[in-house]
């Protein structure tokens, strides 16, 4: 039994059933033995590899598209140019490495900021940007950035933000709720919290007892407030994460250790904790605070931004192990068996702004 699953028995004990959400939240942010608060999960040694650990390329691609993003909305200075959720700072840094090559002095005019609540993992993106950028400043929350134009990038953070879930049971809609079982172990319950219908998808009124509605207010409200900055400074934003377009009934509260799926319940604060991402509520949240919002799949955004040419590119005069890695790494991230469909791509910017791969959207 792990430490925090001992701690969440006793709470459960002493207050009794907690909501999916909370338990969700502790698993992951515990400040004492929280998933990302206690070790490193990414890449091959981890319990998961991002698309920005499966190849440079996907960097490099985000990065030309970012510039242009920042051509589109007017070329401003200052800006911000900001990753939410950077991991060990791969990202950023295969990101910073294309910029100066694109154009040096964007890089050495824009204000580089890094949001990220784990001191652990402030550290280790410290270590990876050492040297790539003169001045990287990191921000607990988007709400400290400055107060200028912004360009934002996030990959696979909303997955991990805390969701509610609702289970449906013979008089409707209820909470679910992690307690205890006869036994003394964790287990999911019907609490008596109910689901207000108007919040159901379509797809809810035929759903059997048992099945489950997932809703993720905390996530709405980070994208609205992310929204909100851009509507009053200006700039755009593109975020990556699995996940569905449109609300559907399922469950997709998933834990997953040494890249392999384990029960939710079984070893709190040891396993990553995700779920599936609703972008209709996520562009909803954008569109309210007055932006554009238009999502495509992560195989569409990187074949649209050139990925098979960079690899071409990369594979020229190369050897036929090289060639053969980059081939793979195509693969990966955008064949829709890999993660080209799974992924989905969203970007927000005022309405007016003809963004790269989406320009073509914009009346």
């Amino acid at each position: 039994m792990t430490r925090l699953k001992r701690r969440i028995i006793e709470l459960v004990t002493t207050v009794g059933p907690i909501p999916a959400s909370e338990y969700m939240a502790l698993c992951l942010f515990d400040p004492e033995a929280g998933y990302y608060t206690t070790r490193e999960p990414f890449g091959a040694g981890g319990d998961f590899v991002t698309a920005p650990e499966v190849s440079q390329m996907f960097g490099e691609l985000v990065a030309v598209w970012t510039y242009e993003a920042w051509r589109a909305v007017g070329s401003p200075m200052p800006v911000t140019l900001a990753e939410i959720g950077p991991g060990r700072g791969t990202l950023t840094k295969d990101m910073l490495r294309t910029l100066k090559r694109l154009d040096p002095a964007f890089v050495a005019g824009a204000s580089i900021a890094l949001i990220e609540t784990s001191p652990r993992l402030r550290e280790i993106q410290k270590a990876a940007l050492a040297g790539i950028a003169a001045s990287v400043e990191w921000h607990e929350m988007a709400t400290s950035l400055p107060d200028a134009p912004l360009l934002i990038v996030g990959n696979e953070l909303f997955d991990a933000i805390p969701i509610r879930q609702f289970v449906r049971t013979a008089d409707g809609w209820h909470e679910r709720m992690v307690g205890l079982d006869t036994n003394g172990d964790l287990a999911f319950f019907a609490g008596a919290a109910s689901l207000d219908p108007a919040l159901l998808p379509p797809d809810a009124e035929t759903a059997p007892d048992g099945a489950v509605v997932e809703l993720a207010p905390a996530r709405s409200a980070l994208m609205q407030t992310i929204a909100e900055r851009i509507t009053t400074h200006g700039g755009a934003g593109l975020f990556f994460d699995y996940g569905h377009l449109q609300p559907g009934v399922g469950d997709t509260l998933q834990a997953l250790r040494s890249h392999e799926y384990e029960d939710v319940l079984a070893s709190p604060g040891e396993a990553d904790l995700t779920s599936h991402v609703d972008f209709a509520a996520l562009a909803a949240s954008a569109r309210a605070a007055g932006l554009r919002a238009d999502f495509t799949t992560q195989s569409s955004f990187l074949l649209g931004m050139g990925l098979l040419e960079r690899a071409g590119r990369l594979g020229t005069n190369a050897d036929e192990a090289t060639r053969e890695r980059l081939s793979g790494e195509v693969e990966r991230l955008a064949d829709p068996q890999a993660m080209g469909e799974l992924f989905k791509v969203l970007a927000i910017a005022h309405e007016d702004i003809a963004l790269p791969v989406f320009r073509s959207r914009v009346s």
